[in-house]
């Protein structure tokens, strides 16, 4: 079954889930552009430096999306995709700032 979901992220009442295709042991830290799928909608495609070894990059992953939408990292959680290259990022409670930053960001890669 085909997905609805025209953006790489869903505004949520509570916060919102960013969609992330996910390259570690990369040569930098980075968001760099959106990727349509048929798995489920647009991904943002990201890359770490990490090695996909003990939640390694999917730290790193937390870390970057924090300083891109510039929020705390205790905001940020990995909601799903722990062993896979597709996860979901969790935002709790993020503002008007970081929505509109978030919809420029997904604008700016389209």
């Amino acid at each position: 079954m085909k997905t609805t979901r025209t953006l790489p992220y869903i505004k949520r009442e509570d916060g919102l889930n960013i969609f992330i295709r996910l390259t570690p042991d990369s040569a930098k830290d980075e968001v760099f552009s959106i990727e349509q799928s048929d798995l489920g909608g647009p991904y943002f495609k990201a890359r770490v430096r990490a090695q996909p070894e003990k939640g390694k990059a999917n730290k790193a992953l937390i870390k970057l999306i924090a300083k891109w939408l510039k929020i705390p990292k205790s905001n940020a959680t990995l909601k799903s995709g722990t062993q896979s290259r597709l996860k979901t990022i969790e935002i709790i409670n993020p503002d008007d700032e970081t929505i509109e930053r978030l919809k420029n960001y997904t604008d700016s890669l389209s």
